[in-house]
């Protein structure tokens, strides 16, 4: 069934049916799982998300970059529909399938560079990094692993130890992992005009002096920064740190959980500046909203560890390789790589315009369907975290779905699918600008 793509509120949110679950959520659920709209969903897509109470939302979410090709996209549902009727699993390591190994020759034939490439597949994109740290550590023969200010690479053991930010992704699990080294990124707005390349010698500096590069196994890094604010390092920074880590032995590692497959208005984020990586790590939009992930990469480098190695119960299921079939069929068949670059001179146009009349936009960045405003002191560079949650929860409140981040706490994040049409996306712009201006009124008063 087609959801209607507009927006329609039919009560307040939420709704008395979403109050009724969310009483039941508070009994049953853990209270560490939190959410950041109090409304339960019915139903999806497009670039609508329908709601119990029959509330029609417009989503800038997309689940957090998962839904990129719209939720249930007809090729995704047609596809697990077929493959849930032949078999849910078999487990890939006990009696493996044909979707399982065309997903992996999709993704060595997608990801960047021509060289000879593997693949293998997991579940969480946190999953897949740390075996992206495995991999590069039975290569090498070493363990160090950097990775940078501000970066989000999960929540396990290791990947929290990668991860910068404490609250809420670390605080309290303590200890973590070894061998983990943190760099500084290259920060524009925050960099104070510094270039790719001299940041990129400040990180490098940090890490020969305090870890040296005959320990490093990988330096990991995402080439848009997601949780830590959408961050685009200078151009010339991810070029350098690729190029000394092939001087050194080092694995050079993209993770592209929530870049990849068209996000960014490239099909990854590295191949706007030619760069190859050793591994890419994807997950998020790779399945049209079902569990998977994979690491791809050099043929040299994924065969490095032993038979059995590798892998998981899960890793690979086949409905969510069916479901991957059809995601990057959709993603090529229907241009959505274009689709995110036009979405991003759309986004950025109003929100330029935005940014030239409101001294509380400090920044707009990010590329594609993929774009950040980051929140500040009126002429300051001062983070301002508490207009950001006043902003966003003023947008939910008239029906529109938009995530912050950030280390500070102070960004707002644009993610709508690339199935949503220019009308709702410039409807929920509108929304946005309007939560903008009811917060200085707020203030004035």
């Amino acid at each position: 069934m087609s959801v209607p793509q507009r927006r329609h509120l039919t009560t307040p949110l939420p709704g008395p049916r979403s109050r009724e679950l969310m009483a039941r959520k508070s009994a049953a659920v853990a209270g560490g799982v939190g959410t950041t709209m109090p409304v339960f969903a019915a139903q999806a897509g497009g670039g609508v998300v329908v709601d119990v109470d029959g509330n029609s939302l417009i989503d800038l979410g997309s689940g957090i970059a998962v839904t990129t090709v719209g939720n249930s996209a007809p090729r995704v549902v047609a596809a697990v529909q077929e493959q849930v009727a032949a078999f849910t699993h078999t487990c890939f390591m006990v009696t493996p399938y044909e979707g399982y190994v065309a997903v992996a020759e999709a993704l060595n034939r997608l990801t960047p560079g021509d060289h000879e490439k593997r693949s293998a597949l997991f579940n969480s994109g946190a999953e897949a990094v740390e075996n992206a740290v495995k991999i590069a550590r039975a290569h090498t023969g070493r363990q160090a692993v950097v990775v940078f200010d501000h970066a989000y690479h999960g929540r396990t053991n290791l990947t929290m130890a990668m991860t910068a930010k404490s609250m809420p992704y670390k605080q309290g699990f303590g200890p973590f992992a070894s061998e983990v080294y943190r760099a500084p990124l290259s920060y524009p707005f925050r960099d104070g005009g510094l270039d790719g390349a001299t940041a990129a010698a400040r990180a490098l500096d940090v890490v020969e002096k305090q870890v040296g590069a005959v320990n490093v196994a990988a330096v990991v890094v995402e080439p848009i920064q997601g949780e830590g604010g959408f961050i685009e390092p200078a151009p010339g920074f991810l070029p350098a740190l690729a190029g000394w880590c092939r001087e050194n032995g080092v694995v050079f590692v993209a993770d592209e959980v929530q870049t990849g497959f068209a996000r960014t208005g490239d099909l990854f984020a590295c191949d706007r500046e030619g760069v190859v990586p050793d591994l890419v790590v994807t997950a998020k939009g790779i399945a049209g909203g079902l569990p998977l992930s994979a690491v791809t990469g050099r043929a040299e480098i994924m065969d490095a560890p032993h038979a059995g190695g590798l892998g998981g119960t899960y890793g690979g299921n086949p409905l969510a390789c069916a479901a991957a079939l059809a995601a990057i069929e959709t993603v090529e068949q229907d241009g959505l790589v274009e689709r995110a670059r036009a979405m991003e001179a759309l986004l950025k146009e109003r929100l330029h315009a935005l940014q030239a009349r409101d001294a509380r936009v400090g920044d707009v960045r990010g590329r594609g369907a993929m774009i950040a405003v980051e929140l500040v002191r009126p002429g300051t560079t001062e983070p301002d975290p508490d207009l950001a949650r006043a902003v966003s929860a003023a947008a939910h409140a008239e029906g529109v779905i938009v995530l912050t981040c950030g280390t500070y706490g102070n960004v707002l994040r644009l993610l709508p699918p690339l199935a949503i049409d220019d009308t709702l996306l410039g409807e929920g712009l509108d929304v946005l600008e309007a939560a903008f201006a009811s917060t200085l009124v707020g203030a004035a008063q």
